[in-house]
């Protein structure tokens, strides 16, 4: 990778659904956007526009292809590797609701991680061993342009802190609002947050 770069990778959170807007957790369930949610994707097509994006990679859920189209990105990628976390036996529960469960108020996905349930869960480790796929499919292409990523919030989060080249587990510490727009790039050959979670719908 050039260290004089000036492109960007465009990571792009899905519009709300009636999950993200409640805070439970949704991984393999595949919903639809809110009305709300579509509203918030439109929103980013004046900033998408402007980007000059020469490759998009979304994941296959259709909550992640329906902002993709809305934002003006043609051309997908489905990249199976940029799905959600498979939550296991906590697919579809808050926070909230699991440490309710469980009897812990202090658990926290990222620490703690997920229970098998009608699917098998995923560790943070399976997730991060899934985007580090595509950090090394789309680091190449910053050459040619912009790219752009629409996929979750869990897979956006670890996605970042692996191109940042930190611990996985440091993804706890960003949030990704849904609708939002985010964009990391180089500054003198060092991977850097160059704009964070702007836009979209404050829950979930």
């Amino acid at each position: 990778m050039s260290a004089h770069s000036e492109h960007s990778i465009v990571l792009i959170r899905h519009g709300a659904t009636e999950w993200s807007r409640s805070g439970r957790h949704t991984g393999t369930t595949d919903l639809p956007l809110l009305p709300e949610g579509e509203a918030d994707a439109r929103k980013l097509r004046d900033q998408v526009s402007e980007l000059d994006v020469v490759a998009t990679f979304c994941s296959p859920m259709q909550r992640a292809r329906r902002t993709a189209e809305l934002a003006g990105l043609t051309d997908l990628r489905i990249d199976d590797d940029l799905r959600e976390w498979d939550y296991g036996a906590y697919e579809g529960l808050s926070t909230p609701q699991i440490r309710e469960k469980l009897g812990d108020p202090s658990w926290e996905i990222f620490a703690d991680g997920v229970e098998s349930g009608a699917t098998p869960g995923e560790t943070v480790e399976d997730v991060a061993a899934r985007v580090s796929h595509v950090v090394r499919h789309v680091v190449p292409l910053l050459e040619v342009g912009n790219v752009a990523l629409v996929a979750h919030g869990h897979s956006l989060r670890i996605f970042a802190a692996i191109f940042l080249r930190q611990e996985v587990r440091m993804g706890a510490q960003l949030i990704l609002n849904a609708g939002s727009l985010s964009t990391l790039g180089f500054y003198h050959g060092t991977p850097c947050i160059q704009v964070w979670n702007t836009g979209g719908d404050v829950a979930g």
